[in-house]
């Protein structure tokens, strides 16, 4: 019963990331600036690019949030069953999926959306901290 258990968590702990994943990649902001890290890479390396080489990313940044938002009604589902997914990481994945937003309708909205998503991101920063903190100090006592 403990191995079905470790197993369903693993698998929930790997949607999650995933969901997260996929909600960072949604968002042009985070394309454009992946693009001009990899060519501020390969400059240092003595490799010249012109132009975005990431630049198709652009014409998946929907369905990728789209399976993003899916992962992470998936990875509720979870936790909502089961209580096996740790809080912080969930408002995490949440606070990237809403930074992330890739529908050009909100674009004239966009930064409230990135203010919420890191306000939400940096809440769920701080929880985790502060619970691997209290862990800590728990299990020396």
């Amino acid at each position: 019963m403990k191995y079905k258990n470790f197993i369903k968590e693993k698998l929930a702990s790997i949607i999650s990331s995933f969901s997260g994943t996929m909600g960072f990649l949604g968002g042009w902001q985070v394309c454009h600036n992946l693009c001009l890290g990899l060519i501020a890479l390969l400059s240092v390396i003595g490799i010249t690019l012109v132009g975005m080489p990431l630049l198709f990313l652009t014409k998946v940044a929907i369905p990728f949030w789209i399976a993003a938002v899916i992962l992470f009604g998936v990875t509720l589902l979870f936790y909502f069953k089961k209580k096996c997914i740790s809080k912080s990481l969930l408002l995490l994945n949440l606070g990237i999926i809403i930074a992330g937003v890739p529908f050009s309708q909100i674009q004239k909205f966009i930064i409230y959306f990135w203010i919420m998503g890191g306000t939400i991101i940096t809440i769920g920063i701080l929880i985790f901290i502060k619970d691997k903190y209290l862990n800590r100090y728990k299990i020396n006592n």
